[in-house]
């Protein structure tokens, strides 16, 4: 059962009387809880350990064993992990004055010890922790053991290759937040570690809902900053993993400007690498550049998305080098699932099929392990792209529709869109001009909706069917964005035809002028009609 506050008027509201008369340990806790969530985070942690230390003086340990714990978690989250350790082993210092009294506060302990053991790779041990904290959860009716003690028991069991079981587990998890009393900091731990939990076994359906409901709960508090930034990354790959690029741009520009706001979040890496991928498929290559070496710069590896831009730019060598290096590193195979096709790209476009052949057979061998559409889908595809370079048209034809029909199923239009130009370039292979034509036509279809110029400039010129204008550095929807606004279209007009925000227009009007070093409308019809960069089917 969740309970939405407005965290700004709490924490201004306790603040003011805690400066009145020093507020007992439990508002304290309160206001620290309040400080914490509108983003106030070392103010929060202060406040936090003057609750503890006011319960400790009152000899109510228990209660200081759990502020303790929070300390410990909320140190954790942001990623200081020698002041967490400090506070949890503070609280298991205090615990051992409870002498044999059984209580909840003493579960909670068992944690951090638990996480230690996933994170050292013992996951039995792990698990068997956790199984425990679930017990206890039961046992005194805690909601916070119970959604903590399921996380970490789903995480525990996937780690141990039981994935069907460990979802359960995590499915169970949401089940504990929409209907029990849980506190605020561990509902934003769990949505965001699930939503993690389910995009490493590949479950994207899974990952979207829960994506929807961090979403929800995140809206439900406006003044919420914690968990906010994270919702933002995670909504907008769900949005690019759908086709609607502009929205997954805005999200991922906004979760850049709030991750870097509130210093040490750990998510702007995530967030720059996610921006940076929708600038490279868009062929936005200087801005993608940029954002992989921000993201770089906040402990994200921008691999395969930077090798794939070098490829883009004609530099083969220094991206295999780039992704083979990053393979040898990793272990890990999720991790491995998302670089392997990359590398099959590269390999195939240098003609080493060889290696390509082998590339092929480990995805699809981490394809079968983990049993969900999405990496089955992407093993058929690369399968049906190794038998095409190896001149097994009947073989590669099969494959890929085998491909096609799980991506259309999961509603992935840029998936479907490559895998049809596949079998464009496969009829081609057969002599078959007009299914040839028509998967082209189709893909082609896609990637102008999609705003993917790289790819529509590669099937256009498989087609032969236009020459394109110069377009002196503009992408396919600030082309169309000029169009409109040539026509006399006000921002927010061209907003509603596109089916965008007026921001976003905002943002491709700016980059029109800068692009064609004009200042005004009226100099950048000018310049459109001179260059004969107007084109009716634009719009």
């Amino acid at each position: 059962m969740q309970n939405f506050e407005n965290w700004t008027a709490i924490y201004k509201q306790l603040l003011k009387a805690d400066k009145e008369h020093a507020v007992a340990p439990k508002d304290m806790e309160k206001l620290a809880l309040a400080a914490y969530l509108t983003g106030r985070d070392m103010e929060s942690f202060q406040i936090l350990e003057r609750a503890h230390q006011g319960y400790a003086d009152s000899g109510v340990t228990e209660k200081a064993v759990q502020s303790a714990f929070w300390l410990g978690l909320m140190y954790m989250n942001a990623g200081e992990r020698v002041r967490s350790s400090g506070w949890f082993a503070r609280g298991e210092r205090l615990i051992n004055d409870l002498q044999n009294q059984d209580c909840p506060e003493k579960k909670l302990l068992l944690i951090p010890q638990a996480l230690g053991e996933l994170s050292s790779g013992h996951d039995v041990k792990a698990q068997q922790i956790f199984e425990q904290v679930v017990l206890a959860g039961k046992q005194f009716q805690n909601a916070d053991l119970l959604a903590l003690g399921s996380l970490g028991l789903g995480q525990a069991m996937i780690q141990l290759g039981e994935i069907a079981t460990g979802i359960k587990h995590l499915d169970e998890t949401m089940i504990i937040l929409e209907t029990e009393d849980v506190f605020p900091l561990v509902n934003g731990i769990v949505y965001c570690a699930v939503i993690e939990s389910c995009r490493k076994v590949w479950d994207i359906e899974r990952a979207q809902e829960w994506t929807a409901a961090l979403s929800r709960w995140c809206e439900a508090q406006p003044d919420l900053v914690p968990f906010r930034g994270e919702c933002l990354v995670r909504r907008a790959e769900i949005f690019q993993f759908h086709g609607e690029w502009p929205k997954a741009l805005e999200e991922t520009i906004d979760a850049c400007d709030l991750l870097t706001r509130h210093n040490g979040r750990p998510a702007a890496g995530e967030a720059y690498y996610r921006q940076a991928e929708l600038h490279r498929l868009a062929g936005n290559f200087n801005k993608a550049e940029q954002c992989y070496q921000e993201a770089s710069k906040r402990g994200k590896n921008s691999q395969p998305g930077h090798a794939l831009l070098r490829l883009a730019q004609g530099q083969a060598a220094a991206a295999k080098t780039s992704v083979t290096n990053t393979l040898q590193e990793t272990k890990d195979a999720k991790r491995r699932a998302e670089l392997l096709p990359a590398l099959l790209d590269i390999l195939l476009t240098t003609k080493q099929t060889d290696e390509a052949t082998e590339t092929v057979k480990e995805l699809c061998h981490i394809a079968r392990d983990f049993n969900v559409p999405y990496l089955i889908a992407m093993c058929s595809y690369c399968q049906g792209k190794v038998s095409h370079a190896k001149g097994d048209v009947r073989l590669a034809l099969e494959q890929l529709q085998k491909a096609l029909k799980f991506w259309n199923s999961l509603n992935l239009p840029y998936e479907s869109a490559f895998t049809r130009e596949m079998k464009g370039l496969v009829y081609m292979e057969m002599n078959d001009k007009d299914n040839s034509k028509a998967e082209l036509l189709a893909a082609a279809w896609v990637y102008e909706q999609l705003g993917a110029i790289p790819d529509l400039v590669r099937v256009n010129a498989l087609l032969n069917t236009k020459k394109h204008a110069e377009t002196h550095g503009l992408s396919l929807r600030e082309l169309q964005v000029l169009g409109l606004i040539a026509s006399g279209k006000t921002n927010r007009m061209v907003a509603e035809e596109l089916f965008i925000s007026e921001r976003t227009v905002d943002r491709h009007v700016s980059n029109i002028f800068n692009k064609l070093g004009v200042s005004s409308r009226v100099e950048a019809t000018a310049f459109a009609l001179k260059n004969q960069m107007l084109k009716d089917d634009l719009h």
